[in-house]
């Protein structure tokens, strides 16, 4: 190419430059007019569901959309029957992968232990009695295997371009109100005003707010629960409140989320819902919502100023450590903004935290259980109780955030795991892990269930405890390590299949500064010389303890679910479970999988989770790196302990378990003087627990 070629280029380049400019002026243009357009559009569809006749499918057809995407912008017009939604949960497991041979399972040797007294006692003569979702009762669920070849390689993956990164922005703060629904009574800023709500739907609450408060963005329902008026209309809670929160307003209208920061439409939840709203002059304008405070802790009877006080110390305490902390609408979002902003900038991981594969993370979800919830009945317990002694470990998540998986994972197969010296296969089960295995109930052991079991129904795992059975199920290294190390009696453990991370700390950094601001705002609820202080700093920290608990939640993200109608005869979606019929439609959903969420790391959440659980079996305290005392269930006679609930376990008797303030250690929450006749549902121990709690605050005897 010469020189007049070269320059001859470079001007015609120039002009195709002005034509693509002007061509995505175009395109931009067409958009922002689309986007008014479907902005009208959602309007419109969800204008419709104030009629009692609309129906999702008519609207759907009229709109051009799904009956799906109808729904998600009116959730009052699922046409889901109501007896499905009730009994619908939330937890749904990802398909099973088809099962590939597996080599043969390597045994793990149990280390040489010492058995105790209480372990050379007799089995009860009776088979354990099965809780209310044991295996028996709702039968066994077959949990997904890693599959080998070009598909295995997929769960030893992380996703392209999927990346935890640290934000280079601040959030936004929104202006914050905190209303009585039941006294009318509105804190704003440094004042109280009292509102007439009239007959409280959103259109009204929101009308009287704004009059007082103009230019609110957030109102947190502090207490009255408006979204539960007239719920003895509905079949459920449920659709009593996304009836109210669509209720029809000539000023309001469901906000559809155009902008980048705007979060579109309701939230549908029995008892802490989001209604989002748009003046229906101006629905592009500034978004208002209406939530419950109920989402970062129970207000118990606190008023709406020591709410406000809650909010206000929760903050400066999360400043101290953050210098760009801003409180979001959810603990959940907060703990997730919070913990972006502890990414480090240097190192390894200085460029973010990769994201694993959308198959590992539906394994993880599928095979990774959260709290244990298990009522204990009789004959492992007696008849009837001599009493009921609720202990529950302060800030217990707190404590297990020290190390997490990190990276890709490499896959540890039974031939691989065989081949390890003793000393490989415990780093490996005391390293991030999770692990498929093949578990054995030892003969002679007497005490409650240490592994999670698959089962269908509501509960979806139960702990087996009678000697001689045999499952198999997925859990983390903490627990398998418990099972084989324990003081009583080592489990058989045989290894199947596992996922081996590199030890990290992803969250150490987050967690040290929520337990340094939950530190801060305990001291303060104990000290204050004001008694609305004190009040408005243990909320405070029990809003702490939502960030944590819901922020990690929030690593854990679910497939989504996508429900529907079909005409009668035609052909359902690929992978459609069909929920109900009538004479002219199918209902049905289907799992959509997993968004690009860059901050889905079910691995963290389910480590955590392992940690937690093995924690409630046995707890040690250190002294530097001294062991100085043990506590959980196992530390336990057998045939006292009565009930897990997630951190919180109940005995009949009172345990010489230290408490010392500290995240994870066991607090006497609640004492119930017997005899007591055994629960027999958890409705039934919740009411027990509730009489113990008060029992104890009677006498004053904490710990």
């Amino acid at each position: 190419m010469d020189r007049t070629t070269y320059t001859a280029e470079l001007a015609g380049l120039r002009g195709l430059r002005a034509e693509i400019t002007a061509a995505e002026k175009a395109v931009a243009a067409a958009q922002k007019e689309l986007d008014k357009l479907t902005a009208q559009r959602s309007r419109r569809v969800a204008g419709l569901a104030g009629y009692e006749g609309a129906q999702a499918p008519a609207v759907a057809k009229a709109a051009g959309l799904s009956v799906g995407d109808v729904v998600r912008i009116a959730p009052l017009l699922d046409p889901t029957p109501a007896a499905v939604r009730a009994t619908r949960t939330d937890d749904h497991a990802a398909p099973a992968p088809a099962p590939a041979p597996a080599a043969e399972p390597a045994p793990i040797e149990p280390p040489a232990v010492a058995p105790s007294p209480e372990a050379e006692q007799p089995a009860p003569a009776t088979a354990p009695a099965p809780t209310p979702a044991s295996a028996d009762a709702a039968g066994p669920r077959e949990l997904p295997t890693l599959p080998e070849g070009p598909a295995g390689a997929r769960f030893e993956a992380v996703t392209t371009g999927l990346v935890s990164k640290r934000p280079h922005f601040t959030q936004q703060t929104r202006p914050t109100v905190f209303l009585d629904a039941a006294t009318g009574a509105l804190a704003v800023r440094d004042q109280t005003v009292r509102l007439d709500l009239g007959t409280r739907t959103p259109g009204e609450i929101l009308d009287a707010v704004l009059h007082a408060a103009p230019g609110t963005e957030r109102v947190y329902i502090t207490a009255g629960a408006p979204w539960h008026d007239g719920a003895e209309r509905y079949s459920t809670l449920k659709d009593a409140v996304a009836a109210w929160l669509n209720t029809p307003s000539e000023r309001w209208t469901t906000a559809t989320g155009s902008g980048r920061d705007k979060l579109a439409g309701h939230f549908v939840h029995q008892r802490q819902p989001v209604g989002r709203y748009a003046p229906a002059a101006a629905p592009d304008s500034t978004t208002t919502e209406i939530r419950s405070m109920g989402e970062w802790f129970d207000p118990d009877g606190a008023d709406v100023l020591t709410c406000r006080d809650a909010f206000r110390l929760l903050w400066q305490a999360l400043r101290r450590h953050w210098d760009d902390a801003v409180l979001m609408g959810s603990p959940s979002q907060t703990g997730r903004d919070l913990w972006s902003r502890t990414i480090p900038t240097s190192g390894k991981w200085a460029g973010g935290y990769p994201v694993l594969s959308e198959e590992l993370r539906a394994l993880l979800h599928a095979t990774a259980g959260q709290g244990r919830t298990e009522l204990i009945l009789p004959p492992r317990v007696p008849e009837q109780l001599p009493a009921l002694v609720e202990y529950d470990r302060t800030f217990a998540y707190a404590k297990h955030l020290w190390k997490s998986p990190v990276g890709t994972p490499r896959r540890i197969t039974a031939h691989a795991f065989a081949a390890m010296s003793e000393q490989e296969q415990t780093k490996a089960l005391m390293s991030c892990s999770h692990w498929n295995i093949r578990v054995t109930v030892p003969q002679g052991w007497n005490h409650v269930g240490l592994l999670p079991a698959p089962v269908t129904g509501d509960r979806a795992w139960t702990y087996p405890s009678a000697p001689g059975t045999t499952f198999t199920t997925w859990a983390g290294g903490a627990e398998i390590h418990l099972a084989l190390s324990n003081h009583l009696t080592p489990w058989k453990i045989e290894v199947l299949d596992g996922l081996l991370f590199e030890d990290g700390k992803p969250l150490d950094e987050w967690g040290k500064r929520l337990k340094a601001a939950w530190a801060d705002l305990t001291n303060l609820s104990r000290i204050h010389a004001d008694e609305r202080q004190r009040t408005a700093a243990h909320l405070a920290g029990r809003a702490v303890r939502s960030v944590l608990l819901f922020g990690l939640g929030g690593f854990a993200q679910r497939p989504r679910l996508v429900s529907g109608t079909t005409p009668l005869g035609e052909p359902l979606p690929a992978g459609a479970e069909i929920l109900g019929q009538n004479d002219q439609t199918v209902t049905w959903q289907r799992q959509a999988g997993f968004s690009r969420d860059p901050y889905a790391h079910p691995e963290w959440a389910a480590y955590v989770w392992s940690g937690a659980r093995a924690a409630l079996l046995d707890m040690k305290h250190r002294q530097g790196k001294e062991v100085t005392g043990h506590a959980g269930a196992l530390h336990a006679k057998p045939g006292t302990v009565v009930y897990f609930g997630t951190d919180a376990i109940a005995l009949t008797e009172r345990q010489p378990w230290p408490h010392r303030g500290e995240p994870g250690d066991y607090l006497l929450k609640g004492h119930l003087t017997g005899p007591l006749q055994h629960p027999t549902t958890q409705e039934q121990y919740l009411t027990l627990r509730a009489r113990g709690r008060a029992e104890l605050a009677a006498r004053g005897s904490h710990q």
